[in-house]
């Protein structure tokens, strides 16, 4: 009974159209293809930007968690948090996955067999979630200690913070970036700029909270979403965020198949990124464009960015839907 619930399952998944195991790609393959191709990530080395290892500290906290090494996936998330502020709000899909392991499929759906009679749902490891803070509590001493050490010359731990995490918040430096908060407070009246620094930077803030409700039984994925959010809304963003955002998107290829508008976010990448050094050459070097230029690439960028989020976090969601109705009706025979 069971083996023909199971082929009726398999079935069900074809129509669906969704790929069963056998024709799944390896993910991971994939994602590491995107992201060490991926011309982003040649031009940020190329660049000698330091995102690239901004990038290790959080790849290398999501492979702890994921793998439940707590003590690697503290020591990410810190580092990847003192070298860039935002990586913070991963604490979130970290203590999930530390917690209850990898990505399943939403709530009581698929459970693990106990005994022969009975299934029992995945328990959520508190022990661990406690040692991975007692060793994030850890690290982050161990680094500010370091940091003051090495700053005692330079005004200490105070000068650091002000000139890292106050510059990061502030928005001082106004340099044209493929962001859109630099063209905003140029604009913005001196009056408002405090409020409206409030209003974007509390705006992630605002999107943590639901989406991890949403999205809890996914904490790999809710990472790529929060990764690729606050590379949107963050105060000076590099490709480097986007090409770490891209290669994570390569592990859910097989959940995310069915997704709308893929050529379309194609196409609109690629001419944005190669209109952005054209337009920022017309007006910063040849003299012959302006700041709007420049600046409507950089909304369109963003405005692509936003859409790739909407329609990965909606096919998920319906991946997740199709799953829930097929084990539903499997469920259904097996009783």
């Amino acid at each position: 009974m069971l083996v023909q619930c199971t082929m009726d399952l398999l079935f069900y998944y074809r129509s669906l159209g969704l790929s069963l195991m056998i024709e799944n790609f390896p993910a991971g393959d994939i994602a590491a293809l995107v992201y060490l191709w991926n011309p982003l990530t040649i031009i940020t080395c190329l660049g000698y930007s330091t995102s690239p290892i901004e990038n290790l500290m959080i790849v290398l906290s999501l492979y702890g968690a994921c793998r439940r090494l707590v003590r690697l996936a503290a020591f990410g998330w810190v580092m990847a948090s003192h070298l860039s502020l935002y990586p913070v709000i991963l604490i979130i899909p970290l203590v999930l996955l530390i917690g209850s392991g990898l990505d399943t499929p939403p709530r009581k759906l698929f459970l693990q067999p106990k005994h022969s009679d009975g299934y029992k749902k995945t328990s959520f490891s508190w022990r661990r979630v406690v040692l991975f803070f007692l060793w994030a509590s850890a690290w982050a001493l161990y680094v500010l200690l370091l940091c003051g050490i090495s700053l005692k010359e330079y005004s200490g731990l105070g000068e650091m913070f002000k000139r890292t995490y106050g510059f990061i918040l502030s928005v001082e430096d106004l340099s044209p970036n493929i962001g859109v908060l630099w063209y905003f407070f140029a604009e913005v009246f001196d009056f408002f700029r405090d409020f409206f620094l409030i209003v974007f930077h509390i705006n992630i803030l605002f999107m943590v909270l639901p989406l991890a409700i949403r999205l809890h039984h996914r904490p790999c994925f809710l990472a790529f979403v929060y990764i690729a959010i606050s590379s949107i809304l963050k105060s000076y963003p590099s490709v480097g965020d986007s090409a770490l955002y891209l290669g994570l998107l390569g592990l859910f290829v097989n959940a995310l198949a069915d997704m709308q508008f893929s050529f379309f976010l194609f196409s609109g990448y690629l001419g944005t990124l190669l209109l952005s050094p054209v337009m920022n050459n017309l007006w910063i070097w040849r003299g012959t464009g302006n700041a709007n230029f420049y600046f409507a690439t950089a909304m369109a960028y963003a405005c692509f960015q936003i859409i790739l989020v909407v329609e990965s976090v909606s096919s998920m969601l319906n991946h997740d839907r199709a799953l829930k109705k097929g084990a539903t009706t499997v469920a259904k025979k097996v009783q």
